[in-house]
């Protein structure tokens, strides 16, 4: 017996719907994120020169920078992984 493969067509609605959950929780993650680095500044507990927040500060602000660029072309724009030494 011969099957006809019936592929649900992804309509705007569907992926409006995806990326709208999918940024919220993207998002909210990535807050919660910096919020947790943001942690780190309490010498109490971390020790850290100016040379280090000054490159967690300059890599975030890259990160940003390059989501802008990704929103406004089609480059998937993949990076390094952050490390402070």
């Amino acid at each position: 017996m011969w099957y006809m493969s019936v592929d649900k067509p992804h309509n705007s609605r569907d992926r409006r719907e995806r990326f709208v959950s999918l940024a919220e929780a993207r998002t909210s993650k990535a807050m919660l994120a910096i919020r947790l680095i943001g942690n780190l500044s309490n010498k109490s507990n971390y020790q850290y020169t100016e040379q280090d927040v000054n490159r967690i500060i300059r890599a975030l602000n890259q990160e940003i920078s390059d989501l802008r660029r990704r929103f406004k072309s089609d480059d998937p724009g993949k990076g390094p992984i952050f490390k402070i030494q």
